[in-house]
């Protein structure tokens, strides 16, 4: 099989796609793309490449039961600049290869993520690790000028410490982590969709969300198919607890549904999330070879 080329992909190739205020992703390189699927997938019984209607439902009959090997055939290759705060986040997906600009060997950009005036908010009451109510509009300002003011600070003693002829890997040991850093990153399909399936979701840090969207705009130009059964198998799809499939049973049934606290908020929020569904067009059922 010759060497996949996606029109969609190579239109974006090396086109950076900004994400926040001084970040980007863009697309270095990929490896495969819908026909690699299908043609992994049949190899195993001899068939080759069939209609697209047949390769469409083939790969999401695949993804809708988590035959997921074949979408480990296709890999992409991003270059992205990241704050750090980011990169840490990123870096606990370890399905994936990685090299990323060194401290030790560089001296570190004067490049730091400054957040929008609507991202600035109060601790969530509710959860733990995330933001809840916008700072009005005043209060936001005076929290990213007093932000700047510390990075600059950060900033000239750092450099204060290279001039002094402090080694560069102990130098930036008090740089924040609001500090750029770049990386290049290579996964897998299967690995891209599990690592968006999180960082794409409304309780993710919106910081990470931007990136997340981004790559997903390159995964669907390099695999339409496959990210359109993304989208419609794990996405936009909704899993049920087994307490939840009974609330569920009870409700079809006419009686309370028997749920209360975080349980059922949660509940509530995955109910709401199907009531906002579009259906999408029905993929064909694949001709799959008898035992």
């Amino acid at each position: 099989m010759a060497r996949t080329t996606v029109e969609t992909a190579e239109a974006i190739i090396d086109q950076p796609i900004p994400c926040l205020d001084k970040g980007f992703v863009r697309l270095v390189d990929y490896m495969g793309g819908d026909d690699r699927i299908v043609q992994s997938a049949r190899v195993s019984y001899g068939a080759g490449t069939k209609s697209y209607r047949q390769d469409r439902g083939l790969i999401h009959y695949l993804l809708r039961n988590r035959h997921t090997s074949p979408f480990e055939q296709v890999v992409l290759t991003f270059h992205a600049k990241m704050p750090i705060l980011v990169a840490r986040q990123w870096v606990r997906h370890r399905m994936a290869r990685l090299n990323e600009i060194s401290g030790r060997y560089s001296v570190m950009q004067d490049e730091f993520y400054v957040p929008a005036p609507e991202h600035v908010a109060i601790q969530s009451s509710d959860n733990k690790q995330g933001r809840g109510t916008a700072l009005p509009l005043a209060e936001a300002a005076v929290v990213i000028d007093a932000m700047v003011e510390e990075q600059k600070q950060a900033y000239a003693a750092y450099q204060a410490q290279l001039e002094r002829g402090v080694a560069r890997e102990l130098a930036r040991s008090n740089l924040p982590l609001s500090l750029y850093t770049e990386w290049y990153w290579q996964i897998d399909l299967n690995n891209l969709f599990k690592f968006l399936e999180l960082r794409m979701d409304g309780h993710a840090q919106y910081e990470i969300r931007v990136f997340a969207n981004a790559m997903a705009d390159c995964a669907k130009a390099v695999a339409p198919i496959a990210y359109e059964a993304f989208e419609e198998h794990i996405l936009g799809a909704v899993t049920l607890s087994k307490s939840e499939c009974a609330a569920v049973a009870r409700l079809l049934a006419g009686e309370a549904h028997g749920l209360e606290g975080r349980t059922l908020a949660q509940f509530e929020s995955k109910l709401a999330k199907i009531q906002a569904s579009i259906a999408s067009e029905t993929p064909d059922e694949p001709q799959l070879p008898s035992a």
